[in-house]
């Protein structure tokens, strides 16, 4: 693979910012491309081949633009696909995004612990065996039905209404919230406005700090100025303006 080759980013919408972000961070000389895929968000309601199928045709896309990695920036399609796409394409490196769990086990254990995510994130088999190698018995599953495809549409009303009503009971029970959605990270201060004071955890910084070693193990990291692409299979140019909105940079320093 060459260097300076792209890495590719895709989600089933534009939540997948909030991982980028934080491989930007660490990688600012890389060159990206992101692909949302708005057209077909959500993915947690969706079968596991249909989720395969969706994202088997944006590696396909990727691949023709000469990507060296990419980052399954979902939840579901990570414990959906990603071990498909490494059995059909064992020459890409595929790093995919885990609902931050294990951190509560390394860093607040005893802590009351409420983990919100899609319905298909809490039910899938990978993160239940996370949940039972990492327990603390003081763990309380929220699936969040509905909630990513209302921050992907961007009703702040309907998402504080939302939020209001799915966490009431859990003000003043619980002290972290994991994160188990690329999107939630978006709505961070609506949560805590009803929950108070919480410490949040996601994957988005592991998953950044795991992406740098890859590269680096195979002599893979880029050596220039970076730049990053927007994609999208519905709405292109009001998906583009909310993405470089939301990753605090303009379209037109790329």
């Amino acid at each position: 693979m060459d260097k300076r080759g792209k890495i590719g980013v895709f989600d089933s919408g534009i939540g997948g910012v909030t991982v980028l972000r934080e491989i930007v961070k660490v990688l600012p000389e890389e060159n990206y491309i992101y692909y949302s895929d708005s057209k077909n968000n959500p993915y947690g309601d969706k079968t596991t081949k249909e989720v395969q199928r969706l994202c088997d045709e944006i590696v396909q896309e990727f691949m023709k633009k000469d990507c060296k990695a990419i980052v399954i920036a979902c939840n579901t399609a990570s414990n959906k696909a990603v071990q498909f796409l490494r059995n059909k394409y064992p020459e890409m490196i595929f790093i995919a995004i885990e609902p931050a769990y294990k951190m509560v086990h390394d860093y607040a254990h005893d802590k009351e612990t409420l983990v919100m995510a899609t319905k298909g994130t809490i039910q899938s088999e990978k993160f239940h065996l996370l949940l039972k190698k990492y327990d603390n018995h003081r763990t309380f599953l929220l699936p969040c039905v509905g909630l990513a495809d209302r921050i992907e549409q961007g009703n702040e009303k309907e998402i504080k209404e939302y939020l209001k009503e799915r966490l009431k009971d859990y003000k003043g029970r619980v002290e972290n919230v994991v994160l188990g959605c690329t999107h939630y990270p978006l709505i961070q201060n609506e949560i805590q406005e009803v929950l108070g004071s919480v410490r949040f955890f996601n994957g988005s910084s592991s998953l950044a700090k795991h992406l740098k070693e890859v590269l680096q193990e195979q002599d893979l990291l880029n050596e220039g100025e970076g730049n990053i692409e927007f994609m999208a299979s519905q709405d292109l140019e009001e998906k583009q303006r909310r993405f470089f909105e939301l990753l605090n940079r303009n379209k037109e320093d790329n």
